[in-house]
């Protein structure tokens, strides 16, 4: 920490924010801001075909929203690092490249996609199951760099891996880790097209940007020793790494698209009513244990605990049980104020309550605060209470056709269409006076009252549902 801590998120704007991408750009956040250091947000847009109009600005805007607000990004460059996207620096990457073949560490290669084809057939054949360029381009002449030429070639840019030398590194989450060059291929640094690759463009913004410590996912572990290598023909300093370990679904098996019970983009969330400090809060969990191991953290709390000593070096499952109960304890733990502002856009998707004063809206929602774990349910919940029931089932047109309840509801009806103020204190007096006169009890005094204003079982007190409704309303039901 001799210098100051510079991290970075680097998406592509091929997609938007999603749970592993969100939990990278948070914990280099916490790392950034443990150390009073910065956090940048970058472009890896070089992957033209796939970019999405829209996707970098959602990305961004999804991180603010959560919490992690980076102090460079594209909309709040710093001038001695812009620019912040990678197709606005390919002059400086073709610079950069050409210095390497000139150093003599790394060559110009005009192989067709046919002929690397058959090399890795042929090297499969021999039960080579990593390819591995053979070098065919390394030493050609010009008159053979001409031939090709003339068929129409244009040459990629192969960077020469050094032969037998051990990439040893300290990773921030797994300790000491080593690779061989002899294991790792020639690779391609600048494609045919003018476009660097990944490995090649990574270690270039990094460097300009003074970027100290990279913490990213597993995935790029295998990266790391083509980056270092890098590194070391251009004299650069490298970050230090850190690799953290995979999601996985509670079958224990990598997070991906086909997990349909869990949620994967972060305005999925929103759109459904989590709030950005739950979430930032449970990604906090979702690889990393304080000393004390608590559960529930509010941004600072979280910046001054964390450690990077103790991310995980275990796959971390994600857990939906969890994440529900973080949530609906962050809306608990709301003011009527906050939360009212919070459930308002939720409360008026349903019909029944667009009409309401904001006064009587604030009564329903406050009937809810605790019942609720995401802002939609309440929707739901709401429109269980205001939507007719077409039909019943079994069991309920059973309870409605009881005995006990040919008594209780026309005696309801006739005792609330004479109770001029309705409250929670005049609701149990009508039941507490038809249990007197007629001796019915329990199930059988309530739960005809309940289906035939609801068409369920279940539910919300009733005095709650009464005062939803309304006098006119519950009348008509009953």
């Amino acid at each position: 920490m001799d210098k100051k801590v510079r991290v970075r998120y680097a998406p592509s704007p091929t997609g938007y924010l999603h749970i592993g991408g969100a939990r990278s750009a948070l914990f280099n956040y916490l790392f950034a801001k443990k150390y009073d250091g910065d956090f940048v947000f970058r472009i890896e847009d070089t992957d033209i075909e796939r970019n999405i109009p829209g996707a970098e600005e959602s990305q961004l805007h999804d991180l603010i929203w959560l919490g992690i607000i980076p102090d460079e990004s594209t909309e709040k460059p710093n001038p001695k690092y812009a620019p912040y996207r990678q197709t606005e620096k390919l002059d400086l990457y073709k610079m950069y490249a050409q210095k390497l073949v000139e150093m003599g560490y790394a060559y110009e290669c005009y192989c067709s996609e046919e002929e690397l084809e058959e090399m890795k057939e042929e090297q499969l054949s021999r039960g080579i199951k990593s390819f591995k360029y053979n070098r065919h381009c390394l030493n050609l002449t010009e008159e053979e760099k001409q031939k090709y030429i003339a068929e129409g070639r244009k040459p990629t840019i192969r960077l020469k891996m050094e032969d037998n030398v051990t990439f040893k590194f300290h990773d921030l989450v797994r300790g000491d880790v080593s690779f061989n060059s002899s294991d790792i291929g020639d690779f391609v640094i600048m494609k045919s097209n003018g476009i660097p690759t990944y490995n090649f463009a990574v270690v270039v913004d990094d460097h300009l940007m003074e970027i100290t410590h990279v913490l990213r996912g597993e995935e790029h572990l295998s990266n790391t020793p083509k980056q270092l290598q890098i590194y070391k023909y251009f004299n650069w300093e490298a970050p230090q790494f850190g690799h953290m370990t995979i999601i996985v679904n509670p079958n224990g098996k990598k997070l991906s698209k086909r997990d349909h019970d869990i949620l994967q983009f972060m305005s999925q969330y929103r759109d459904l009513g989590y709030l950005p400090e739950a979430i930032f809060n449970f990604l906090v969990l979702l690889g990393w244990t304080s000393e004390d191991n608590r559960e529930i953290f509010t941004k600072e709390e979280a910046i001054k605990a964390f450690d990077p000593s103790r991310l995980s070096a275990s796959p971390s499952m994600f857990d939906n049980k969890r994440l529900l109960w973080i949530n609906s304890t962050y809306i608990k733990n709301l003011s009527n104020e906050k939360y009212f502002e919070f459930i308002l856009p939720f409360i008026k998707k349903v019909e029944f309550c667009r009409d309401f004063d904001e006064n009587t809206l604030k009564n329903i929602s406050l009937i809810f605060k605790n019942e609720i774990q995401v802002g939609q349910d309440i929707v739901t919940m709401l429109n269980d209470i205001v939507v007719k029931k077409d039909t019943l089932g079994e069991e309920e047109t059973s309870i409605l056709n009881s005995e006990s309840a040919k008594i209780v509801i026309p005696q309801f009806k006739a005792k609330l269409l004479n109770t001029t103020e309705i409250n929670k204190d005049s609701v149990k007096a009508i039941f507490k006076s038809i249990q007197s006169e007629k001796g019915i009890k329990g199930k059988d005094l309530y739960m005809p009252i309940r289906i035939k204003l609801t068409g369920q079982m279940h539910g919300i007190e009733m005095f709650n549902i009464i005062d939803i409704l309304g006098k006119d309303e519950v009348l008509s039901r009953l």
